[in-house]
């Protein structure tokens, strides 16, 4: 017997059908506990993603009522106007490397321009630059007109700028978008952010 089975060219399996049906069972069970964990986690994400949209639903704000909306928060949390106002003028501008213009402009730029017309500070030119005056702060201890800053690349060195506002959001220009408020806890942003807090002038 067992020189019959070691003589076979195909090996022999002494699985029965009904053990080979529980086996197919237990694969198709396990492959959809997979696929429900995926889908619950695509449909955890993207439903994230359109309650974003929906208090996002303002293509270009026109007021404070609809800046309210885009942070989902009451338009008398509003407290600094001119900050408001300077956003619903510029917001929708194009991005432009090097730009400083509503024909184009750049992150830092942007951010040169708000900060010199709302707080009367002059910041410097390059965000890498802006950085390295600013002092840290935890993300949940940022206030209205903190700075936050990213390294897209991997790099580790400062790329982007962008002005935080409230419940987690930002203003910034975006090299896809122009001026846009977006959400710091997005894995886009938030996967790259590096360094966030005040800034600190020098005398």
């Amino acid at each position: 017997m067992m020189n019959n089975i070691q003589n076979r060219s195909i090996p022999v399996f002494f699985i029965s059908k009904y053990i080979f049906i529980c086996f197919l069972a237990m694969a198709a069970f396990s492959c959809k506990s997979k696929t429900d964990w995926r889908d619950k986690y695509n449909q955890e994400k993207n439903n994230k993603k359109e309650v974003v949209k929906t208090n996002k639903n303002v293509s270009k704000p026109a007021s404070l009522e609809e800046i309210s909306t885009l942070l989902d928060v009451s338009t008398s949390s509003l407290k600094n106007k001119s900050l408001y106002q300077f956003i619903i003028d510029w917001y929708g501008t194009p991005y432009q490397f090097g730009g400083i213009s509503k024909k184009g402009v750049d992150c830092s730029g942007f951010t040169n321009l708000l900060y010199k017309e709302v707080y009367n500070l002059q910041l410097p030119r390059v965000s890498k630059d802006i950085a390295a005056n600013v002092k840290r702060k935890y993300t949940k201890d940022l206030k209205e007109g903190d700075l936050v800053f990213f390294s897209f690349g991997n790099t580790g060195v400062v790329n982007h700028v962008g002005i935080y506002l409230q419940n987690n959001m930002f203003v910034h220009a975006s090299t896809s978008k122009g001026v846009i408020i977006s959400n710091l806890t997005a894995p886009y942003y938030g996967n790259f952010l590096i360094k966030c807090g005040s800034y600190q002038q020098n005398d």
